[in-house]
């Protein structure tokens, strides 16, 4: 066994690791290469820079500290990565770039599931730099930020029904109507899509819904809206 001398004197730089790692991750890891990724990629994210970090596989195999640590060599990184996958701590997306297929991984966060879901839209090109050759054409969209912070987790399917919304229905709308579900505790995509259908159809009525906060409560609890709401 090769015995640690210990750290430093000294300031020395912290990899920030979110709590749920040790409340949720930690206990449920019961495969050392697995938790060696993860570690290492929480120490890797510390360090990049941009709102949309990744690794590649590539990157991992060619570092050579990494790979002392994993008995098995390539075999054993890629049953890594499989696990973290698996698990949901990163998240995968394949491109085909220069005539390879390339994989690329995000942690399973909001910024993460943003890019997944932009590459699977296509919203992607390559950059030019063999260091770091993906670039995402578009920043964030702040629906998406609205989405999660108030709704729920982005997946693939609900970015797609974000973007057809920007397409439909004026920002202003949309904030609204995520504001209105919050309010009414009806946490539903759907139910904010009713919202924006009915205003569409009948005209959104901006001093009822922002005046009489206890009527406009009323009646998105009632006719076409009743069957969101939980008995």
């Amino acid at each position: 066994m090769t015995t640690f001398n210990g750290f430093p004197a000294g300031t020395t730089r912290l990899t920030a690791i979110p709590n749920p790692f040790f409340s949720e991750l930690l206990p449920s890891i019961d495969h050392l290469a697995e938790l060696k990724i993860t570690l290492y990629y929480f120490w890797y994210l510390s360090r990049a820079e941009g709102d949309f970090p990744y690794l590649r596989r590539d990157e991992l195999a060619q570092d050579s500290l990494l790979m002392e640590g994993l008995s098995g060599g390539a075999e054993a990184l890629d049953d890594a990565l499989e696990r973290c996958v698996a698990r949901g701590t990163l998240l995968n997306a394949m491109l085909e770039m220069g005539g390879d297929s390339q994989s690329f991984y995000f942690l399973n966060g909001p910024n993460g599931r943003a890019a997944v879901a932009a590459i699977e839209a296509g919203e992607w090109r390559p950059s030019g730099d063999s260091d770091s050759p993906l670039e995402l054409r578009l920043e964030r969209p702040n629906i998406f930020n609205l989405y999660e912070k108030n709704i729920g987790p982005l997946t693939p399917m609900i970015a797609d029904r974000l973007r057809d919304a920007e397409q439909n229905y004026p920002e202003d709308w949309i904030v609204d109507a995520i504001r209105i579900a919050v309010e009414n505790n009806v946490r539903k995509w759907r139910y904010v899509e009713a919202i924006l259908e009915d205003w569409m159809e009948t005209g959104k009525r901006e001093r009822e819904d922002r005046g009489d906060t206890e009527r406009a409560r009323r009646r998105y609890q009632q006719g076409q809206f009743a069957d969101f709401w939980d008995a």
